[in-house]
Order: structure tokens, then sequence, then C-alpha cells
């Protein structure tokens, strides 16, 4: 008896789920996505470039720079609230780039700026960059130690 009041639950539910969500156009979300990122990272490559003609900086230093510079750029329009508009706009065009990063970290530090400096922002500013940095370290050191044994 149980078991089939759980599965009408669940299948009013499902209806309710089908009937609220709206309805997306995949094509133009894809589009989207695609010329926005293509953007944020052609804009990168200007960085880049400009980086290694007018700084005369190595590649290597080049893309540190430009690194910086495009967290900066995420940075800034996070926190005057443009970065969000390009979001809904462009969906995951826009946070797969390095920009989305910085997005990531801003907005959730600006979420709680009410609470001061250091527990509020200090605190919440590495709520999203903590996990990626202890994971990313922790991958490096692990493939470090294997290419340390296996000899590469």
């Amino acid at each position: 008896m149980r078991g089939s009041q759980n599965k009408q639950k669940d299948e009013r539910y499902l209806k309710l789920v089908d009937k609220l969500t709206p309805n997306s156009d995949l094509a133009k979300g894809l589009i989207r996505a695609f010329w926005v990122g293509g953007v944020i990272c052609v804009i990168g490559q200007l960085v880049n470039d400009a980086a290694k003609v007018w700084l005369a900086l190595s590649k290597d230093d080049a893309g540190m720079v430009t690194a910086v510079v495009m967290v900066f750029f995420g940075s800034l329009l996070t926190g005057i609230g443009v970065y969000d508009r390009i979001g809904k706009y462009a969906g995951a065009g826009s946070i797969v780039p390095i920009t989305g990063f910085a997005n990531s970290i801003v907005a959730s530090a600006m979420e709680f700026r009410r609470e001061g400096l250091v527990l509020g922002v200090g605190a919440k500013l590495f709520l999203i960059a903590g996990p990626v940095l202890v994971y990313g370290i922790g991958t490096s050191i692990l493939v470090g130690i294997i290419a340390f044994f296996v000899g590469v």
C-alpha cells in the first residue's frame, strides 16, 4: 500500500515539475554560450599577445599576466554587477573561462560583506576557491610523486 502511495506522489511531483519548468531553447543557449565564451577567450588572447609584444614577456610570463588580468576583469565585472547579467545571458559560456572562476570567488565573498571584512568577506572569499585549491594542490602532489617513481 505504501509503495503505491509513494509512486502516486512521485508521479504527481514529476507532473508538477514538468508544468513549472520553463522551456529552454537549446540551440539559442548553445549559440549564446559559444559566442560569449569565445569573446572572453579572444580578449584573453589579446591580453596575452599584448603582454608578449608590448611588455616583451616570455610565453610563460605573458600567460601569468593574462591570468591575472582576466581574473581582475572577472572580479571587477562581478563587483559592479555586470558579470551576473552576462551569466544569465550566456549560461556556461561565462563560467568556463578563468573569469567564471573569479566570478564565483567574488560573488561568494560579496554575499557576506555585511558581516565585515574578516568574518564576512575574508571567511567566505575561499568558500569556492578553497576546495579547488585543496584538490588542485593535492592532485599535483600525487602526480608529482607518481612522475618521480615512474621516472618521467
